[in-house]
């Protein structure tokens, strides 16, 4: 079949069966280099060869998967404090001992996430506040037993003046 012009028509663009390659009759092509159409399952392939272990195998500095740190942990998780942190609260200093528990629960998550060096600097800020915790503790006891002598001793003297004891 030609058209009037006396060429012949290109029979690639014809769908199966005859018709105008506008027709809702139309195939659509499979796409180019063996992709199926979208949707449909896909056939996988088994890797061969090398499977990296734990902690190894190539990652893009700066990248790793969510969950996973980049590299393998540099040493042991820093120390949390949170049994000085909670005796701090509890017999010392309240406002301080509750500061150096955030802190202090703090380094586990930071370390999961891969934030080493945030973990270490919540470690040492957990033991900083647990300090500075029991330090204000003693401060305050040392202050309130000399405010006792003192009122004691100008009680005992004022009584000693009058004439009358205690």
């Amino acid at each position: 079949m030609t058209d009037p012009d006396g060429v012949e028509p290109d029979k690639t663009n014809t769908p199966p069966g005859g018709g105008s390659p506008d027709s809702s009759e139309s195939k659509v092509p499979d796409p180019p280099f063996g992709q199926g159409q979208f949707g449909a399952p896909q056939q996988g392939y088994a890797q061969q060869g090398y499977v990296p272990g734990p902690g190894q195998g190539y990652v893009q500095p700066g990248f790793a998967q969510p969950g996973y740190p980049v590299g393998p942990p540099r040493a042991a998780q820093p120390d949390d404090y949170l049994v000085w942190a909670i005796l701090s609260t509890v017999l010392c200093c309240l406002p301080l001992g509750v500061v150096s528990i955030v802190k202090s629960t703090s380094v586990g998550k930071l370390w999961a996430m891969g934030d080493y060096a945030g973990a270490q600097r919540a470690s040492d800020d957990a033991k900083k506040f647990a300090i500075w915790s029991a330090v204000a503790t003693a401060v305050i006891y040392v202050v309130v037993i000399v405010v006792y002598v003192v009122f004691f001793l100008v009680l005992f003297e004022t009584g000693r003046r009058s004439g009358t004891s205690l």
